[in-house]
């Protein structure tokens, strides 16, 4: 999968699970996207996906997230965390990611990949 943001365009590997499944249904879509913590952007996405929630200890800058059954979160700074979490997937190549998505809230687009 995708993950655009501006012109810079970033690879996701996702899990084969049932969340990413039928995230992908969805596609393409557009979700504006909010910054909390300073380490994440999210979007809320419905219905509802399904979940299999574990508690991660540490998010990795990269990490592509479902908290809860219906927000979406992009991780772009690694940090501990207590929070559960559904594994979607990960950003291949992260090391921008923090650059691209910047301060504040971005839209982001998702699509399969080509």
């Amino acid at each position: 999968m995708w993950m655009t943001v501006g012109e810079q365009r970033f690879a996701i590997a996702l899990d084969d699970n049932p969340s990413t499944r039928q995230l992908l249904t969805r596609l393409p879509l557009s979700l504006d996207m909010t910054d909390l913590h300073g380490n994440e952007k999210y979007a809320t996405v419905q219905p509802p996906l399904p979940t299999q929630p574990y508690r991660p200890g540490t998010i990795h800058s990269g990490d592509f997230l479902l908290y809860g059954d219906d927000t979406l979160v992009v991780f772009y700074k690694t940090f501990d965390s207590s929070y559960r979490y559904s594994r979607l997937g990960r950003i291949e190549r992260p090391q921008d990611l923090a650059e691209v998505l910047g301060r504040g809230d971005v839209r982001v687009t998702f699509t399969l990949h080509e």
